[in-house]
């Protein structure tokens, strides 16, 4: 699908920043219809709108590298569960009882993370260049998050939603990680499909679950348009790019790209809610477009 855009447009550094695009709008839209659309409602049919757009692309392969996908039913199922089942249903969870703002700034530790297991478990650690401009960017998002007044910070606790958002991070970084154990051979369309199929099944008795409980999804334009939007853009689109992404440019300095949400957060929220941006809005895009040029360029050299 990718190979069939002009070089320029399958880079992926654009491949990364368009998904950080769509994830933050995902954060936003959590957080809009919440009171509509119950976390693990919307986690399963997200998923279940990425499959259906999933599924035509990859069933004509699947005769044929069923034996390959079979063969590596351990990381499918592993990276399914971790990337389709808990994380973004973690993160739906945690934003009923936690700030979008706060689910950013949890998000803005997954590159470190990731390059700490990476280090710990895989010995994939990067140079002191590169280190550097993770932490500048860091520094970028927490400018944005205080607003430019880092003593807020210190009046900053961790509530039960935060730490359903740690429980996410945590998997992603995993996820992230365990991208290279992919069977080779096998379609990206058709593994996306395997790694759905995963999720969907366990979320299916959770979602019952919630049914049960009383949470049903309040019908609206709104909260049809919101489940469409998540399962169109971050859930099949952004999947597909950053899968392609973290494949060229390996785990580390792909997972710097979250970094971006923030801004694109700020971005979105002047185009849609009239909030014009403040000077440390400006100060913290640039430490972070600062910083993951810095880590890139590093890695060139």
């Amino acid at each position: 699908m990718i190979d069939r855009f002009p070089k320029y447009l399958r880079h992926p550094y654009l491949l990364l920043t368009l998904t950080a695009l769509f994830w933050s709008g995902n954060v936003v839209l959590g957080r809009a219809i919440r009171a509509d659309v119950p976390p693990l409602a919307l986690a399963f049919w997200r998923w279940v709108v990425s499959l259906m757009l999933t599924l035509p692309v990859a069933l004509p392969h699947l005769r044929r590298q069923w034996p390959l996908l079979r063969r590596a039913w351990k990381p499918v199922v592993a990276l399914g569960l971790l990337g389709v089942g808990a994380y973004n249903t973690f993160a739906y969870i945690a934003l009923q009882s936690t700030p979008a703002t706060n689910v950013v700034l949890l998000n803005s530790f997954i590159p470190v993370a990731t390059l700490t297991l990476s280090g710990l478990f895989f010995k994939q650690q990067l140079g002191r260049r590169q280190w550097a401009g993770v932490l500048l960017s860091l520094w970028g998002v927490v400018a944005i998050v205080s607003r430019g007044n880092f003593t807020d910070l210190a009046g900053w606790h961790f509530n039960i939603g935060d730490l359903w958002m740690l429980g996410g991070i945590c998997a992603w970084a995993l996820y992230t990680l365990g991208l290279q154990w992919r069977p080779e051979g096998v379609h990206p369309m058709l593994l996306l499909a395997a790694f759905i199929t995963v999720g969907l099944l366990a979320l299916a008795p959770a979602y019952a679950w919630e049914i049960l409980s009383g949470r049903v999804i309040v019908l609206s334009a709104g909260a049809l348009a919101g489940v469409a939007y998540a399962g169109v853009f971050p859930g099949f689109i952004g999947y597909i790019f950053y899968n392609r992404a973290v494949g060229e440019v390996g785990a580390g300095k792909a997972s710097l790209f979250i970094h971006l949400m923030p801004v694109f957060g700020t971005l979105l929220a002047a185009v849609f809610l009239a909030e014009i941006p403040q000077p440390y809005h400006y100060a913290g895009i640039a430490l972070i477009i600062s910083g993951i040029y810095l880590t890139t360029a590093a890695s060139r050299a």
